[in-house]
């Protein structure tokens, strides 16, 4: 949990251009790994889970940046 929120902290020092070719390159993995698995030739399937979850954190990051919200004040809503 801890490395976690590590890379959350790295990943919201990136400029909204590193966050976007960062979730490219998610996209071009998670296709690879779709396709591995289709053909039975995937070694650890919950590779597809973890770069699904990855985009949807880099997505979250950088509509936060859209919207000028502080990654603090975003995860509370009560």
């Amino acid at each position: 949990m801890e490395t976690r929120a590590i890379h959350v902290k790295n990943l919201r020092a990136l400029t909204n251009v590193e966050l976007d070719e960062k979730a490219k390159e998610l996209k071009k993995e998670l296709f690879n790994l779709r396709f591995q698995f289709v053909s039975g030739r995937i070694e650890n399937p919950a590779k597809i889970k973890q770069a699904r979850r990855e985009i949807a954190r880099l997505k979250t990051i950088l509509r936060e940046k859209q919207k000028g919200v502080s990654g603090q004040a975003a995860g509370g809503g009560v």
